[in-house]
């Protein structure tokens, strides 16, 4: 990959799958319409108000209405929703559906352009009812179908211009608008439906962008709440495993000194020690609070922090490649040794070299704008059903018993190699042990290491991007899959200035 290269354009998704937050997920915007309960409401509510409206007319005041063709309109509308109503019933809780949203809106136009038609066009007052399916569409639908709308109410003024029965009035009189009223009418109906129509657009946007505002906003303290208390829970931890590691450490000494020096079983005993050690630190550093201006918050060259957080994994069969690119061949930059890229950038390469079948890459690439590192293994790769929630806790694809598997291996593996003439009851030699898996004493997770280093990195600014290795998302038979795991920061979020 390129220094210049986006890494979305390159086979990676947002470690969140798919954006950079999870809330956003659970809102309802505005593409999704409206639910067909509410829109069978609305229509038994416009349904009554023309009911009414049209038995005033006749009985009230005694208008001489085309009264069939308006009924059988009114009708049309009663079997739309009886027929809304009965699949409603048959899908009990169903999501709202832009597509059918814009259909039944289209058919009130219809619907109510027929009405105005029967009774007087432009003429009458009512044309003004026009405006709500418009309002109603550009609150709840996208922009194309809410535009559709618009055209549709259009379509009709101009119709109800040209083609409208006379407006109906009392008996024995005859009332007849002049055409420029008309049409002052049609202009005053059409700018009404936009301006409407783009103020409550507006409005709507301006609450999905504060809806999802609140619902990242809660998404942030959710994992900032989470990430406390695991902070707890380490703290406790590590004070909690302080004497049974003592313990380990005293009984790692007692068999190293009675062991044969440069045998197996010593070497053993070595590793357990080194290891003991690395939890001890590990325990100290979870234990300590940092200070302002402490050394590690110092910078640091930007290899020098690769070198730093690929260390502790050297040593366990498999080859860690650590390199640096920059953008036209310049120096690499000096960056801020912050604890938490150190330690997120520790469980990534963690990460890889216990799925890496021998090869893990940490590669640093420097442009103009950002500081991005990757970290590249040649493993199996993320599983599918892995991917979309990878970032959340207790989420793994690591196998539980593999530690237990192997230790127990590399244990029986020593006794055998200490008794390599041990026979059986039946005077036949013990058959050998089975070549020991080699491991990472790292293997074995609960799911929490991705999704702390996430957190911990995005806070110091920076970006997760999760994809394939270098095998691609279909890579040839026998070739690795492998992953790859990238973030991305802005150059004066990392960058010491010169």
């Amino acid at each position: 990959m390129s220094p210049t290269q986006d890494p979305l354009s390159s086979q990676f998704v947002d470690a969140d799958g798919g954006g950079r937050f999870s809330g956003w997920r659970n809102l309802s915007p505005r593409s999704r319409g409206l639910s067909l309960r509410t829109l069978v409401i609305l229509r038994w509510l416009a349904i009554a108000g023309q009911s009414a409206t049209i038995f005033v007319a006749v009985a009230w005041f005694h208008f001489d209405l085309p009264l069939w063709g308006c009924l059988a309109a009114i009708a049309a509308s009663v079997a739309m929703n009886l027929n809304a109503t009965a699949r409603l019933r048959r899908n009990e809780g169903s999501t709202p559906d832009g597509t059918l949203t814009a259909a039944h809106l289209g058919f009130d136009i219809l619907q109510l352009s027929i009405l105005l038609a029967l009774t007087g066009g432009l003429q009458n007052p009512f044309c003004l009812l026009l405006v709500a399916p418009v309002t109603v569409a550009a609150a709840s639908l996208p922009a194309r179908q809410a535009v559709l709308m618009g055209l549709m109410v259009l379509a009709a003024a101009v119709g109800l211009f040209f083609f409208a029965m006379p407006l109906p009035w009392q008996a024995g009189t005859e009332l007849e608008l002049p055409p420029l009223y008309r049409f002052g009418t049609g202009l005053a109906l059409i700018t009404g439906v936009v301006f409407t129509a783009a103020y409550a657009w507006r409005v709507a946007a301006d609450a999905e962008k504060l809806e999802l505002a609140l619902a990242t906003t809660q998404d942030v303290l959710q994992r900032e709440q989470r990430l406390a208390a695991l902070g707890g829970l380490a703290a406790a931890a590590a004070h909690e495993l302080g004497t049974p590691l003592a313990t380990i450490q005293v009984v790692a000494r007692e068999l190293l000194r009675a062991s044969v020096k440069d045998g197996p079983a010593a070497e053993d005993a070595a590793l357990i020690l080194q290891q003991a050690e690395r939890c001890r630190d590990i325990l100290k550093q979870l234990s300590q609070q940092p200070e302002e201006g402490d050394s590690a918050f110092a910078e640091v060259g930007l290899k020098a922090l690769l070198e730093e957080v690929v260390e502790p994994h050297r040593g366990f069969d498999l080859a860690f490649e650590v390199k640096v690119r920059t953008a036209s061949g310049e120096a690499a930059p000096r960056v801020r040794r912050l604890p938490e890229v150190v330690h997120g950038l520790s469980t990534l390469v963690e990460n890889a070299a216990d799925f890496a079948n021998s090869r893990v890459r940490v590669q640093a690439i420097v442009d103009a704008g950002f500081i991005e590192i990757e970290v590249v293994d040649d493993g199996p790769g993320i599983p599918p059903d892995i991917l979309p929630r990878l970032g959340e806790p207790y989420v793994t694809s690591r196998p539980q018993g593999k530690a237990r598997r192997a230790l127990a291996a590399q244990i029986a593996a020593s006794v055998a190699a200490a008794a390599p003439g041990r026979k059986g009851r039946k005077g036949k030699k013990t058959p050998p042990a089975p070549e020991p898996e080699t491991i990472a004493p790292s293997q074995g997770g609960m799911g929490l290491g991705f999704f702390i280093a996430r957190t911990l990195l995005e806070r110091t600014g920076g970006r997760v991007y999760v994809g394939a290795g270098d095998g691609g998302p279909t890579p040839a038979r026998g070739q690795p899959k492998g992953a790859r795991v990238a973030v991305r920061w802005p150059r004066p979020a990392l960058e010491v200035p010169s």
